[in-house]
């Protein structure tokens, strides 16, 4: 319309549209060109603006100051493994990574949030200036190992293909007026589990089944958040210094890495659950009635027990006297359920109910695996006809949704040879869809009232049938997450109020984002590429560039439109035709 671009509108562009620097570049200059005005910005606006944005840019002070971490504000992206010396007997951790510090990246996240933060003032109709103190700030953090990261080709130590990403979403902000006692909500996530509300904080190229180089980079940040538990965070706001307080809860774990984290025994163990102390043999004889026990301060205490050993038991008695406890709790996370790969887990569980309820597997002892293979070939062949369904190499949240529902039940009782056994299955199925909504709903309370109050009477139901028609799958064994489902629901969320708010989701998404930017975005070397991604991740889940990108919602459509820069072949069409659950 013959008027500029703001510098902010076009970087909110080119990082939505996943423009690399030189194809933006390329377009500036045409546009430039074919239209003899300036509408976008040269490349180096958007580099300032950029500043701003990114973590460094705002001067902040703690009070007291931070233990162990340098006061200084201006600090960007740095190397995950700074200040870990590594003494003659460690070898030099041989992996790349990058990260924020992680108090440097709250302060960039609250001022991208600095808008929201004063509108909720005004609503709640605080007199602004006079909100200086008690604001409260509610973290959510993710971590997630990522397989398959293929190398790309650059110098530096040959890293594994595999990366871990550490992430965290600011869910609340809430201020504590001096004269009123209950705490007043001034902003809420609207989309906790959106890709764009998960700020990257750390990027490293590690397995994440390497529990030693895992700790060593993650060290530091579990440093960073011990010591900003105990302080205050000074930053000014609207043009005011206000005083805030951070609360972590780590929940956006699955259960391998809050295994890992919290220094408990494989999946596999007998010890089946990360929130109560029950065996294996246990949960499954009693299915429901269970209730949360372990903590991270109760992990430690029994990680010392079984280093000293005080009673001198034998190994096996140790082992029982700790519950699985045998490696030492390193980050503290909280006592929930990862509401994606409870899905996941649950709907593999049920492809293998479906799968032995064609076979009959009630009647027969143990069937061979010819005949296994067949009943599952049978399983696919009628999914992929009736519901478009067509087999997965591992079990994903997509192909999990589309299995679990009651079209997919009617469909696999076309195969099942007896009429009562195919009810019992539909049944089964109606029960999981009644409890299903209560831990993904972001609250519960209000969206799924009906289900959250018959939640305990449906799972022992649920478990009534598993135990009687079913007995012949769940004799002495059932899966870690349909323990959790059964028993531990009600009671996370009377504690927390949602499961699903708090789920992994977000990261999980962001996974893929990952990719693509490491594709698109970032430089050769293997020294810059993380911090590329890093940087152009960070700007990707900014508050104020998004609202550009909403102000211009259809405009930026057509710039695709133009720039179409090469799109890249998603991962949903790599899926392989096996099925391996």
């Amino acid at each position: 319309r013959g008027f500029g671009l703001s510098p902010a509108v076009c970087l909110a562009i080119r990082v939505n549209t996943f423009l690399s620097c030189s194809q933006y570049h390329k377009m500036y200059r045409t546009v430039k060109a074919t239209s003899g005005r300036q509408i976008f910005q040269p490349l180096h606006t958007l580099r300032a603006t950029e500043k701003e944005l990114l973590p460094g840019f705002h001067q902040f002070e703690w009070q007291p100051a931070l233990k162990n971490v340098s006061t200084s504000c201006n600090v960007g992206i740095i190397n995950g493994l700074s200040g870990w010396t590594s003494s003659l007997d460690d070898s030099p951790a041989d992996t790349i990574t990058r990260r924020f510090r992680y108090d440097v990246a709250l302060v960039a996240a609250l001022k991208d949030l600095e808008e929201d933060i004063m509108e909720g003032l005004r609503d709640t109709g605080m007199e602004d200036s006079a909100c200086t103190l008690g604001f409260r700030v509610m973290i959510k953090e993710c971590c997630d190992g990522m397989g398959d990261v293929s190398e790309k080709h650059g110098g530096g130590p040959a890293v594994p293909e595999k990366a871990v990403r550490f992430s965290f979403t600011v869910m609340s902000v809430s201020i504590q007026a001096e004269d009123s006692q209950e705490e007043v909500t001034i902003f809420t996530e609207p989309k906790p589990n959106s890709e764009l509300s998960c700020k990257p904080l750390c990027l490293t190229f590690v397995d994440e089944s390497d529990h030693e180089t895992l700790t060593a980079v993650l060290g530091p940040i579990v440093a960073e958040r011990h010591a900003m538990k105990e302080s205050r965070l000074i930053l000014s706001m609207g043009g005011m210094p206000r005083s805030f307080r951070f609360h972590f809860r780590g929940t956006g774990y699955d259960e391998k890495m809050v295994r890992e984290m919290e220094g408990l025994e494989a999946s596999g163990s007998t010890y089946i659950c990360t929130l109560c102390d029950s065996s294996r043999a246990e949960a499954a004889q009693n299915m429901v009635l269970h209730s949360i026990t372990r903590s991270h301060d109760e992990n430690l205490e029994r990680y010392e027990i079984w280093r000293t050993n005080p009673f001198s038991e034998s190994v096996d008695e140790l082992r029982d006297r700790v519950k699985g406890v045998s490696a030492k709790p390193f980050l503290e996370t909280q006592p929930t359920m990862d509401a994606l790969h409870c899905d996941i887990g649950n709907a593999t569980e049920f492809y293998k109910i479906f799968q032995d309820e064609i076979g009959e597997v009630y009647k027969k002892a143990n069937p061979s695996r010819e005949e296994r293979r067949s009943w599952r070939a049978a399983l696919d062949k009628q999914l992929r006809k009736k519901m478009k369904l067509k087999p997965v190499m591992r079990m994903n949240g997509n192909y999990a949704r589309r299995l679990m529902t009651m079209e997919a039940a009617e469909v696999v009782c076309e195969l099942v040879p007896s009429k009562e056994r195919g009810e019992a299955l539909r049944e089964l199925m109606r029960l999981y869809l009644q409890m299903k909504p209560v831990w993904r709903a972001t609250c519960p309370a209000k969206e799924c009232p009906d289900q959250l109050c018959r939640y305990s009477f449906n799972s022992q139901r649920f478990a009534d049938l598993l135990s009687s028609t079913f007995k012949y799958r769940y004799n002495g064994k059932i899966t870690n997450y349909l323990h959790k489902t059964l028993a531990h629901v009600p009671e996370i969320i009377e504690r927390e109020g949602s499961i699903g708010a708090w789920a992994s989701e977000g990261n999980e998404s962001a996974n893929k984002l990952f990719r693509r930017f490491r594709k698109m975005n970032a430089r050769q070397s293997k020294a810059f590429e993380l911090e590329d991604v890093l940087k152009h991740h960070w700007l990707y889940t900014s508050k104020y560039l998004q609202k550009f990108m909403e102000a211009h919602k259809d405009s930026a459509k057509a710039f695709q439109a133009t720039i179409d820069p090469e799109e890249i072949q998603d991962d949903d069409d790599l899926t392989l035709e096996i099925t391996e659950f």
